[in-house]
């Protein structure tokens, strides 16, 4: 395994030069006994040159992500952060982990692998703001059965990227090489952030209401959910990634399903600044029926328009050749909406125009409402206005 935590040189490289001048008993210099321990790694399919030179790729992305609280220097066992220096008096902390599921098929299929970092970056981040939290930093696990470094950092520049657009340090990470666990250049990746919040500030707020209105911030696709189903529907289909996708002729079908998730922190948390947010939801697996109700308080639900904003492409794809049913689809996917905001109803127009000043796109989609039932939330028009 090679650690990636940002501080003060290479772990590895202090061990080998420390060693270096030590002898055993049989006159054998412990460079030699490392270089065969090294050779025997080897020979087990565990490149730990190849680890070191991973690590020498990242150092500059990683600084690129420098932020108060956080420097951007390499190899300690821990990586640190500096509340104060962040500029919090009396924070919460707000920690979050995800992975990025089996989109990473595709991304191996296609050997394209700029967008998988922002994924695993977007799927964490936006979980931290739906609770109001500021994302401070971040720190990835890669694992893989034969390290391919220009494969490994290009995943790491993604991640990188991600962080530099959440503002949000990466400070730290793992490669873990494991022949015999991963096919070959296989890999898989998982994500954890912390962030913090000022005492008092978190959401959903306990004032949320009967007649607030719902709001939906615009997703661009999948995003990192239900990659399983998708890739089922390709191999059945004999589909080429190559080819035109059919919901998009712009671009091949592996480049549009490919489209990195959206990272929403920045318009968030400018959003909650304003005071005029009560409540977020990151919409991710489970969909729409799933997500809203987390942030309800008992005795609410909210009912959302259908024919209030428009179900992209993707989505009817999916559903048709899937013979998925519009109630399934708002079960489990984000059906074109990957972030709720709930706010009072004096304050939606104004937080609308927010939105749309800073460039994302918006759309009044419902209202809370008294619910004592199980189903907390109604599809109002789904069947004609999501024809799938």
């Amino acid at each position: 395994m090679q650690t990636r935590l940002f501080s003060l040189g290479s772990t590895l490289k202090q061990g080998l030069s420390y060693f270096s001048s030590i002898s055993n008993d049989d006159g054998q210099s412990m460079t030699e006994m490392e270089e065969k321990k090294q050779d025997a790694y080897a020979r087990a399919g565990v490149d730990i040159e190849a680890g070191n030179q991973l690590v020498e790729a990242i150092k500059p992305l990683a600084r690129a992500t420098a932020r108060a609280g956080a420097d951007g220097a390499l190899g300690g066992f821990g990586g640190l952060f500096d509340l104060k220096a962040a500029g919090f008096r009396d924070p919460i902390l707000v920690s979050a982990t995800d992975g990025v599921g089996t989109k990473i098929k595709l991304a191996l299929q296609m050997d394209k692998h700029d967008g998988i970092g922002i994924d695993l970056v977007a799927m964490v981040v936006n979980d931290l703001i739906a609770v109001g939290a500021e994302p401070l930093f971040f720190l990835d696990y890669y694992a893989t059965g034969q390290l391919n470094t220009e494969t490994a950092r290009t995943v790491v520049a993604g991640i990188a990227e991600g962080c530099k657009v959440a503002h949000c340090a990466l400070i730290g990470g793992e490669t873990a090489e494991m022949p015999g666990m991963y096919a070959q250049e296989d890999y898989d990746l998982a994500g954890f952030a912390v962030g913090a919040v000022e005492r008092g500030q978190t959401l959903p707020r306990q004032d949320i209401k009967e007649g607030d209105i719902v709001l939906g911030l615009a997703s661009n696709g999948l995003h990192s959910n239900g990659f399983s189903l998708v890739r089922k529907i390709i191999e059945q289909m004999g589909m080429d990634l190559n080819t035109p996708a059919p919901f998009d002729g712009s671009r091949s079908l592996g480049q549009a399903l490919l489209e990195p998730t959206r990272i929403y922190v920045q318009p968030v948390l400018g959003a909650v600044k304003t005071g005029k947010v009560k409540a977020l939801a990151h919409i991710t697996g489970g969909g729409l029926l799933e997500n809203i109700p987390r942030i309800l308080p008992k005795g609410l639900g909210v009912w959302l328009s259908t024919k209030s904003w428009p179900v992209p492409a993707v989505f009817k794809w999916l559903a048709k050749e899937a013979s998925i049913s519009a109630k399934d689809m708002a079960r489990t996917f984000n059906c074109g909406l990957g972030m709720i905001v709930i706010t009072a109803a004096e304050d939606a127009e104004e937080l609308m125009r927010f939105f749309t000043d800073v460039g994302e796109t918006i759309y009044r989609v419902g209202e809370v409402e008294k619910n004592l039932g199980d189903n907390r939330i109604s599809l109002q028009g789904m069947e004609s206005s999501w024809p799938c």
